[in-house]
């Protein structure tokens, strides 16, 4: 019966090849959907994807396995099956033209996969998803992948190089603020929530987007937090740290995968045949396919392991890489590399078979347009809908460092507002290095949001100093500025940070400080004597020694999106209640980096004492750790139990704490457990999250926080890659950070 439906399919696409000539988009796509009814009527995926691959000459498939910029791409080349995916293209109409030339006049009527970098956006910005990892909600980024894949699709886009799920321990990397900052826990629920946002319970629906998990792997333990630099792993650092994230998304259902710039170990990422391999295909069974990011293949040269081109396009194919990003290697070196048989058919046809699967099961065959016009797509962005969801994502993302004297809110009786800095009235910076398809003028502006909410307020507007690139007589000028509207306000209002360009990708900076004359403007204005709230609009962590002592209150907003400024106004007066937490720990100085919560406590821990693990011109540990940050009420945990004192390793126990709201706003605050073996066969992080649960509170209400723990969830990988559960006294915290908390311990036997 099988073989069967696969001759059915064969002789049915042969008379459909035969048959086919130059049509309207329209009579493209019912003619796509008569072919997707007849195929779908007889056989399954598999045996589709093998009859096409047996009816595809060695240039065709050699075209699926290229991908290129639409400007590098030419109608004849689709014609010819040349091409199989192409990648930022905005222009809905003009690829609606170019899907039209695949399905109509090429010989097989192959759907190009048109891809683009939709990271937390499409028209609609959201947060960065560093900012959304601190909203410890994963609900917020699955309904921002959801929304933004609704976006893109309507765009004519099926695939988004998303999520970026490498963990991140240095914040002086740039690509920090595409990921979810330094724990694999927190790392893994993002990544899972990113994933099924973005592909939704049906890859076919063409609302959703295929996702491609990002940057397979350790991308994010560049060594110095250099873009692109070398990573240095071992194996019990690498699986127990960096993978976990990978592992989710790919359970999760994720189609594709992109393989890092970096090497690890010495072996780049589109050749190593370990990762590949044997982590991604045999252990973890992933079926999707593989592509390299940007030019990485024509990297492997420079890197030093590939003697010439020819060379690496065999290294990246015959490891695992499937399609070929840009730089057109494939295209160019597969040919003659087939015909001396350094890389063989099956290989090839291997490659060939994952992508043909994914688009199989995009539904590209059925549905290869989307709305792809750009007067239908417009109907889909930016929908009031769409803004709340920003705005509320943005509201949950935020996280209040500070607030002496509960400066915050404001109120709402305000007549007099200094709203000082360069990135008050600034529309472009907020959106990010990752923009999408964004336009500026869509942005609400932090002035715009306070205009709002505050109708009858003065609000002066002072720029006071630019992001950087003042010269000192500006500067001087512009504080001086800044300093007198101060003066004439009953709060300050300063919006710092960086720009979009600062962060990202190439965007690793050596200094955490507030760039160019800013720290000069902030230490001026609160010098005034007029209170003063700092707004931090930003992708890295910022080191704020100064401000964390001087400064009464201080939000970190992130780079906020699209409803960064109806956000913050929301934030600032009260209307809504900031209850994120710092995914990552913020440093005293670039100079202490690493900081990460989840460190080993050497043989001599941290403590102010001259020999011990510390700098002896900086106290020890972050200036704010993973997981803090504060709400305008206050939180109690208390009654922290165990539902057994002993754990059997094939067992589960249940952790629970009351948490309390004692303030008098409602508020939300994050329980979060922590645990750590006090002695195994590797020496063990001092602490490392295990599950984590955001509530909301009533003032005066309580509510019981139960995690269950697996026993399994007690395991380490070791150095030989082996995963091991070993016996012992397990130190268990409930606490709303990583630091303190409440403690008790529990056996495992």
């Amino acid at each position: 019966m099988k073989m069967g439906r696969s001759l059915a399919a064969l002789v049915w696409l042969t008379a459909w090849s035969l048959a086919a000539t130059p049509q309207p988009q329209a009579n493209a796509a019912e003619h796509a959907k008569a072919k997707a009814a007849a195929i779908n009527a007889d056989t399954g995926i598999d045996a589709r994807v093998d009859a096409l691959l047996a009816r595809m000459t060695t240039a065709e498939k050699i075209g699926q396995v290229t991908q290129l910029l639409a400007t590098d791409v030419t109608p004849a080349m689709i014609r010819q099956g040349e091409v199989g995916s192409i990648l930022s293209d905005t222009d809905a109409a003009g690829i609606a033209r170019l899907q039209t030339i695949a399905v109509t006049q090429s010989r097989l009527h192959i759907p190009i996969l048109f891809g683009f970098d939709v990271i937390h956006g499409y028209r609609t910005i959201f947060p960065i998803p560093l900012a959304m990892a601190g909203s410890f909600d994963p609900e917020v980024e699955r309904q921002g992948a959801q929304i933004a894949a609704k976006e893109a699709a309507a765009g004519g886009q099926r695939w988004t190089f998303a999520p970026m799920v490498d963990i991140a321990r240095d914040p002086r990397w740039g690509r920090m603020t595409e990921g979810a900052g330094e724990d694999p826990v927190l790392g893994a629920a993002m990544a899972r929530a990113q994933v099924e946002g973005f592909q939704g319970s049906n890859l076919a629906d063409p609302q959703h987007l295929l996702a491609c998990v990002k940057h397979f792997a350790a991308y994010g333990a560049a060594e110095g937090g250099r873009d692109y630099n070398t990573a240095e792993l071992s194996q019990t650092t690498l699986r127990n740290i960096y993978l976990p994230p990978f592992h989710a998304a790919i359970r999760a259902g994720a189609g594709s995968l992109m393989t890092a710039f970096n090497d690890l170990n010495g072996v780049p990422g589109v050749e190593n045949r370990f990762l590949l391999q044997q982590v991604l295909r045999k252990e973890w069974g992933f079926r999707g396919f593989v592509v390299a990011d940007w030019d990485a293949v024509a990297e492997l040269s420079i890197h030093g392991v590939a003697a010439d081109h020819a060379q690496a396009a065999q290294e990246a194919l015959t490891a695992g890489t499937d399609m070929d990003m840009h730089d057109g290697l494939y295209r160019q070196e597969l040919p003659q590399l087939l015909r001396s048989g350094r890389v063989s058919m099956q290989q090839l046809n291997e490659a060939v078979r994952r992508i043909l699967r994914v688009k199989f099961e995009l539904g590209l065959f059925a549905h290869p347009y989307t709305e792809a016009e750009a007067a239908r797509a417009s109907q889909h962005w930016l929908t009031p809908a769409h803004r709340a969801a920003a705005r509320r994502a943005e509201e949950r993302s935020a996280i209040l460092l500070r607030n002496q004297g509960n400066l915050l809110p404001l109120s709402k009786s305000l007549h007099s507002i200094a709203l000082i800095g360069p990135l008050g009235n600034d529309g472009v910076e907020p959106l990010s290095h990752w923009k999408g398809d964004s336009d500026p003028k869509d942005t609400v502006t932090i002035l715009a949001g306070l205009q709002h909410l505050l109708p009858n307020a003065r609000i002066t507007a002072v720029k006071g100093v630019e992001v950087e690139g003042d010269s000192d007589a500006a500067a001087q000028a512009g504080i001086a500025e800044a300093v007198a509207a101060a003066r004439n306000a009953q709060v300050a209002i300063l919006a710092l940070g960086e720009t979009a360009e600062m962060s990202g990708e190439g965007g690793s900076r050596a200094s955490l400080d507030l760039p160019g004359h800013q720290e000069q403007l902030l230490e001026a204005v609160v010098k005034t004597g007029t209170p003063v709230v700092l707004l931090l609009m930003n992708g890295h962590p910022l080191s704020l020694d100064w401000a964390a002592t001087n400064v009464p209150a201080i939000l970190e907003l992130w780079e906020g999106g699209t409803e960064v400024g109806n956000a913050a106004a929301d934030l600032l007066l009260g209307a809504a209640d900031p209850g994120g937490k710092l995914p990552v720990s913020v440093p005293r100085s670039a100079g202490a980096v690493p900081v990460y919560y989840n460190h080993l406590n050497t043989g001599r821990p941290a403590a102010n004492t001259r020999f011990s693990s510390r700098y002896l011109d900086l106290p020890p540990g972050p200036l704010y750790p993973f997981g803090y940050g504060l709400s305008y009420t206050t939180f109690t945990l208390s009654n922290l139990k165990l539902s057994a004192p002993t754990l059997h390793r094939t067992g589960s126990l249940a952790v629970s704490a009351t948490l309390t709201n004692t303030g008098q706003r409602t508020g939300d605050d994050v329980a979060q457990l922590y645990v750590h073996q006090r002695v195994a066969s590797l020496s063990q992080p001092v602490r490392e999250l295990k599950a984590f649960r955001r509530i909301t509170l009533q003032p005066g209400q309580s509510q019981t926080v139960t995690f269950t723990l697996p026993a399994r969830q007690l395991s380490f990988w070791d150095n030989d890659g082996r995963r091991r559960l070993e016996p012992g006294i397990f130190d268990l915290w409930i606490g709303d950070s990583s630091q303190g908390g409440l403690h008790t311990t529990l056996t495992l036997q």
